[in-house]
């Protein structure tokens, strides 16, 4: 991979940035593309958010297990214990 580092102002131009160039496949540039313009930001923003999102894996995910992203939606619920398992619970069922 070639890259090319040179200095620039950021839009606002306060903060001094680094830019650099690089080289892409034709299909992975046409995904950089099509990624910008569905979500509606730059090139450079998507390019960035994915460098950030190998650098920091958890960046933007929500890590834990199935019970702790939906312990919110648990709960306890009253009735028969036997609901699933007793067969005459079931008669008239889906009728």
């Amino acid at each position: 991979m070639c890259h090319d580092l040179k200095h620039t102002k950021t839009e606002s131009g306060d903060d001094l940035v680094k830019a650099l160039s690089l080289k892409l496949e034709d299909a992975l540039y046409a995904r950089v593309l099509a990624a910008a313009k569905r979500q509606g930001i730059t090139q450079s923003d998507v390019i960035r958010d994915a460098i950030l999102a190998r650098l920091e894996p958890s960046r933007g995910r929500v890590v834990g297990s199935t019970f702790d992203l939906a312990k919110d939606l648990a709960g306890y619920v009253s009735g028969p214990v036997d609901l699933s398992t007793n067969k005459s619970r079931l008669r008239g069922f889906g009728r």
